[in-house]
């Protein structure tokens, strides 16, 4: 899709519709190699590694997504237009070569039984029967169900801030372009560092009480903004926002590939991911809204104030000895 994308661009016959169509379908596999690959990495590492092994993807993910790709690709798209496009595409390539050469059989095994015992043949599965499934074991877990519960308001809150920070960086802060890039750029910093420390932070503070922490940290980095008179003070806030936020992903992913049941774990996932990611739209329209009636900073404040209050309310399902409760409870199983 990216090479022929290239092609177009450097025959100039590139139109928007193209361009929408190609960002809808690169969407798509992103959406579906993301689930396969988080339901793969149990296979990869011990459960005993997994948040050291997701707090390195991460990091990895995040220094060539938003350090070294970006510049990249601008100093090649000033030398030809298509060649970003056609260097992509051939990373692409080059990724696939390498997943299809880890070595082992990853394909989960099905029952072959009805639920009453009696034999049946290999079975056969239709997307909305496995999207239930999925759903109805996420449900029926009171922790992931807090957990993505907690992940979507989190989500919509911090959505609603970062859908205006654009402007609030522009109007407020005085940043032009440039200086809106560097802005990102701290937040980013915090991003990698939390994929660094993230399982070291498990190991010192509990995973119930980093996960709450990362609540009230998220919650923080908003107030700093909210109140943020300088550039420096706001790109801080993000750091810590970036800290935060990457931890949890780490420590949520990990937790999620240790209790969920292998043949589960990719659909129990995708229910997972659209319930916590189906709310960062409406959390960019709320936030929308929230700035032209009350100004740009309200949004943030809105957000700061929901993530710690929401801190307080999940500490009764989330904390050390629910997800202790919980692993073990998978292993027994």
């Amino acid at each position: 899709l990216i090479g022929l994308l290239g092609l177009l661009v450097a025959m100039d016959k590139v139109h928007l519709v193209i361009l929408y169509v190609a960002a809808f379908l690169l969407g798509t596999a992103e959406t579906l190699f993301d689930n396969a690959s988080q339901a793969l990495m149990p296979s990869l590492v011990d459960r005993s590694a997994l948040e050291t092994a997701n707090g390195r993807l991460y990091a990895a993910e995040i220094v060539t997504n938003q350090f070294i790709g970006p510049p990249l690709g601008g100093f090649l798209f000033a030398a030809a237009a298509a060649t970003p496009f056609l260097l992509d595409a051939g990373s692409f390539i080059g990724a696939a070569i390498l997943v299809a050469l880890i070595p082992g059989t990853f394909r989960v095994v099905q029952p072959r039984t009805e639920t009453d015992g009696s034999p049946t043949e290999a079975v056969r599965h239709r997307i909305r029967t496995d999207i239930a499934e999925g759903l109805r074991w996420l449900w029926g877990h009171r922790l992931l169900r807090s957990i993505a519960m907690a992940l979507g308001v989190t989500n919509l809150l911090n959505a609603a801030g970062m859908g205006v920070m654009v402007l609030l960086a522009q109007d407020e802060l005085g940043l032009g372009s440039a200086g809106y890039g560097v802005l990102l750029t701290a937040g980013a910093i915090g991003s990698v560092a939390g994929g660094l420390v993230a399982s070291r932070i498990s190991v010192r503070w509990g995973p119930g009480p980093t996960l709450i922490g990362c609540l009230v940290m998220m919650g923080l980095q908003d107030l700093g903004i909210a109140l943020a008179s300088s550039a420096w003070l706001a790109g801080t806030a993000l750091v810590l926002g970036g800290v935060s936020a990457v931890t949890w992903n780490v420590l949520t992913v990990s937790l999620r590939q240790s209790i969920i049941p292998d043949r589960l774990l990719g659909r129990v996932n995708s229910a997972y991911r659209f319930l916590g990611w189906g709310a960062i739209p409406v959390g960019a329209l709320v936030g929308g809204v929230l700035a032209n009636a009350f100004g740009l900073r309200a949004p943030f404040f809105v957000s700061a104030v929901g993530n710690v209050v929401l801190a307080a309310l999940l500490v009764g399902a989330v904390n050390t000895r629910s997800i202790e409760d919980a692993r073990a409870q998978a292993t027994a199983n």
